[in-house]
Order: C-alpha cells, then sequence, then structure tokens
C-alpha cells in the first residue's frame, strides 16, 4: 500500500514538472500588433504586366563571326559605313558598303532610292559585286596568294576587299607592280590597307562570276 503511494506522489510531481516546464513565464502583450481600421490593399499583377516586364529583359550574349563570310562582310561594311545601310557619304557613295551609282548599275540596280531601303538588296550587291571581282582577279589571286607583297601578306579575302575599295584594276596594277602603283581613295584609304585588314576571312564560297547581277 505505500509503495502504491509513493509512485501516485512520484507520478503527481513529475507532471506538475512537466506543466510548469510548458508554461510562459513572460507573458506578450500582442495588444499593440492590433490593426483596428486600416485597409491592407494588395496589388497582383495580371499576365498582361508580367509579360510587358518579361518583355524589357534582353539576352546578354555576343555573337563571334570570327573570320567567316559573314564576318568578312560585317568587317568591311563596319569599315565603309559602320553598318549603316541608309548612308550616302559626302562624295555620293551609298549603303552600307558604299556603292557607286555606276557600279550599282553594272550589277542590275537603277533605283538608288530602292537600293538604299533594302537591306537584302544590299546584301545581293555585295555578293555580286564580289563574284565579278573574283572573276577578274581570279589569275592574280591563284599566282599571288601566300606572298607578301609591300610587306604584307597577299590572301583572297584581302584582294577581294581591295577590289571593293579601289576597283579590280587598280588591285592588278598594284600586285603586278609588286606594291609600287598604289591607289589610295579621297579618305586616303590604300589598297595596301585593306589587304592587311581584311586578310584571312574565308571567301572560298563566293563563285567567281563574269556577269553575276544583284537582280
Amino acid at each position: 500500500m505505500k509503495r502504491n503511494l509513493l509512485r501516485l506522489f512520484g507520478l503527481l510531481i513529475i507532471t506538475s514538472l512537466v506543466i510548469t516546464g510548458f508554461s510562459t513565464r513572460n507573458r506578450v502583450d500582442l495588444s499593440q500588433y492590433r490593426m483596428d481600421e486600416i485597409e491592407l490593399c494588395y496589388d497582383v499583377p495580371n499576365e498582361l504586366d508580367v509579360t510587358d516586364f518579361n518583355s524589357t529583359i534582353v539576352p546578354s550574349y555576343t555573337l563571334f563571326l570570327g573570320k567567316t563570310y559573314v564576318g568578312f562582310k560585317e568587317a568591311l561594311g563596319f569599315k565603309e559605313s559602320r553598318g549603316d545601310y541608309e548612308t550616302i557619304n559626302q562624295f555620293g557613295y551609298l549603303g552600307k558598303y558604299q556603292f557607286g551609282k555606276g557600279t550599282l548599275q553594272m550589277i542590275g540596280i537603277k533605283n538608288a532610292e530602292t537600293f538604299l531601303g533594302d537591306t537584302y538588296l544590299q546584301e545581293k550587291a555585295f555578293d555580286a559585286y564580289a563574284a565579278r571581282n573574283k572573276w577578274i582577279l581570279r589569275r592574280d589571286i591563284k599566282r599571288y596568294r601566300g606572298r607578301y607583297i609591300g610587306g604584307v601578306k597577299v590572301t583572297e579575302s584581302g584582294i577581294l576587299a581591295a577590289a571593293h575599295l579601289a576597283g579590280a584594276g587598280n588591285v592588278k596594277k598594284f600586285l603586278r607592280s609588286g606594291g609600287e602603283v598604289g591607289f589610295a581613295d579621297a579618305n586616303g584609304t590604300s589598297i595596301r590597307y585593306y589587304l592587311k585588314k581584311f586578310s584571312g576571312y574565308d571567301t572560298s564560297h563566293i563563285v567567281a562570276n563574269k556577269k553575276a547581277k544583284a537582280i
């Protein structure tokens, strides 16, 4: 009997300790956090708001063209006009690649205004003119490619760039004279400079064509 009483007494003590252990000695006064008479407004964006926000995010990447044909065109276009399709310089040369009106007529383009407003046509004009120059200079490309003339290594892309600047005839004179017969345009840009600056691009897929046309 005494043993049972002792067990009961011990159980009561343990129970009281557990209860008092979970009790909160310091009560928190929550009345200060009441927000009576305050309206809480939540502005939830709709689908259009989210779409407009996402459309302003511009992906960050760099397009590397290297020594490809597209890289060749873009580098030459930037040198000629900073890539501006609509520009006309003080000498009347037109567009991204600064074509003269006589050259445009030769490759089938008769309307300068149409040419300036048509970026695709300007790219076609460049391709056609490069094909013509490659045909005119085909023997010189074969003969002088890999040689050094005037301290510059001659490459096919350099020859085609120089022909765009000075015309195929002047490039022939430069190469066949060993660099003695030079040429510079109205801005002072020389054949030698273009041979060096545009050296080593892949222009191998340009098909030489004596009568190439843009349209």
